[in-house]
């Protein structure tokens, strides 16, 4: 699957998008395993966060699960024609909402793994034409294929930031 064309995302996603080096939907299917695979190796770490007021291993994992869903959501809405602005969130609060100290690190990997693979069957789904529908969430205009460059870009993302602020503290 081709990158998405400048028309297709806003400058938020291309941040997401940029990250994305090689083959989106081999990339979202090697990460189902090893993204958990990765957070399992620091397990240590779970409970920590790199500075006051920003989210532990846990939170973080628990965000991306939510943003995870959120991105999937909005595909299926633009590739079904949806014509409604889709609602923005509010990562910060998501996290508040949660507590994600009552879950385990391993019960939080086991179901990115199988979120990430239950999407897997979505996004292969979705033929050239549907890859192209435009929708808006968030008040910004965005194709299906964005959102599936920025569901592999944030897990990099992530990724780089646990490897930045956690594992370099």
């Amino acid at each position: 699957m081709n990158p998405p064309m400048p028309h297709e995302q806003s400058s938020w996603s291309n941040n997401y998008v940029s990250l994305v080096k090689s083959d989106v939907l081999n990339t979202l299917e090697n990460q189902a395993t090893e993204f958990p695979a990765f957070i399992k190796s620091i397990a240590h770490l779970e409970n920590y966060a790199y500075a006051h007021n920003k989210w532990t291993i846990k939170e973080m994992l628990g965000h991306i699960i939510d943003v995870e869903r959120v991105f999937a959501y909005r595909a299926l809405c633009i590739a079904r024609n949806e014509k409604e602005n889709l609602p923005s969130m509010d990562e910060d609060n998501y996290v508040l909402a949660t507590d994600f100290s009552r879950r385990t690190l391993i019960d939080l990997c086991e179901e990115f793994e199988a979120l990430r693979k239950a999407n897997m069957y979505l996004f292969k789904s979705f033929n050239d034409e549907v890859l192209n529908n435009i929708g808006i969430a968030g008040n910004n205009s965005i194709s299906v294929r964005t959102l599936i460059f920025v569901s592999a870009g944030h897990v990099i993302h992530h990724i780089n930031i646990i490897k930045e602020r956690y594992l370099n503290a």
